[in-house]
């Protein structure tokens, strides 16, 4: 596990709060609409680094880009510093300031025909900034880790290694001093030795700054890493979330059990999950992860009595407390 530096004191009210949060997107051929975020309620504490794990397709994507309004939530409401999100032009620009998104893959987000002095003068150009440019640049790549930023000023993406492509994008996040980050799989495309450099700047970068993060993955290991807390999505819902060690050490949700089974240091066999998820457009009745579920097919969910409530009662949706919650009727039984 890695050590992380010292972090600063979290409060317990929140900087970012999913309440309820619904966001369905047009189904495929016309066909039914889909429940990519299914009621989720979610809170990011000031100071914190929130893990938000899950499978693909799982909705932790589309969750993430309605925290940020890059999609207006069909149902529920974002608040922000206390304040409800507003989808208008001038107040939607004066919040992603404040919230900037780190994409998976750094070749992706930078322009190849701009250096790295352009690419992270972008956001401030935008805003219409107002101070020194040159000093906002060469500041926001020594704390991404780039140092002397200036000799990075000329050069383009293609010169750079993986790893520092991915400072540039940190950069590109930090000029602006934001106050959360939204990192979407930010290390996935980099080579171990590199990822693990990404996370301790992740977390430098909260002890000396008081960012907060949310880290959006499928790797529970990262999680453990670097997550003070985690919650883990299955089918557009939060199925278990809590305290990093309270989930991955002792997990509840047959699912996160499944995930926690496949990393290297787990003990026992792995969990082998049946099929695919299902369609969001087509949610099973029941707990949505009953056709899939080991606990289900190996006969202990009928021994413990729960079985019909799995396979017939949606066993709810979890609020955004500070304990350990799980969404299942076996877990709880």
């Amino acid at each position: 596990m890695t050590t992380s530096p010292t972090a600063p004191e979290v409060t317990t009210v929140p900087l970012l709060s999913a309440q309820g949060l619904y966001v369905t997107l047009p189904g495929r051929h016309g066909g039914p609409r889909a429940r990519a975020v299914d009621g989720v309620d979610l809170d990011i504490r000031p100071g914190e680094i929130v893990a938000l794990v899950g499978e693909s397709g799982c909705g932790k994507t589309t969750l993430a880009r309605g925290l940020l309004g890059l999609v207006e939530p069909t149902a529920g409401r974002v608040t922000f510093d206390g304040r409800p999100l507003d989808y208008s032009g001038r107040s939607l620009k004066a919040y992603r300031k404040r919230v900037q998104l780190v994409l998976q893959d750094p070749s992706g987000s930078l322009n190849p025909r701009h250096t790295v002095y352009d690419a992270v003068a972008e956001g401030l150009r935008i805003h219409g900034y107002g101070g020194d440019e040159r000093t906002a640049v060469a500041e926001a790549l020594s704390r991404a880790g780039l140092r002397p930023a200036e000799r990075f000023f000329l050069r383009y993406p293609h010169e750079l290694s993986g790893g520092q492509r991915q400072r540039v994008v940190i950069a590109g996040a930090l000029v602006l001093e934001p106050e959360l980050l939204v990192a979407d799989e930010p290390v996935a495309s980099l080579d171990a030795s590199v990822r693990g450099e990404i996370l301790a700047l992740l977390l430098r970068l909260r002890a000396e700054l008081g960012l907060s993060a949310l880290v959006v993955t499928h790797d529970l290991g990262l999680a453990w890493n670097i997550a003070d807390r985690v919650a883990v999505m299955y089918l557009g819902r939060i199925v278990e979330t809590g305290a990093v060690e309270q989930v991955l050490t002792a997990p509840r949700h047959p699912y996160t059990q499944a995930l926690l089974s496949v990393l290297p240091e787990a003990p026992g066999d792995p969990v082998v999950l049946t099929g695919e998820p299902p369609d969001p457009s087509r949610v099973p009745p029941g707990c949505r992860f009953h056709a899939r579920c080991q606990v289900l097919a190996s006969g202990e969910a009928e021994r413990a009595g729960v079985a019909g409530a799995c396979r017939g009662q949606d066993p709810g949706i979890l609020d955004g407390g500070g304990t350990a919650q799980v969404a299942c009727h076996w877990a709880t039984r």
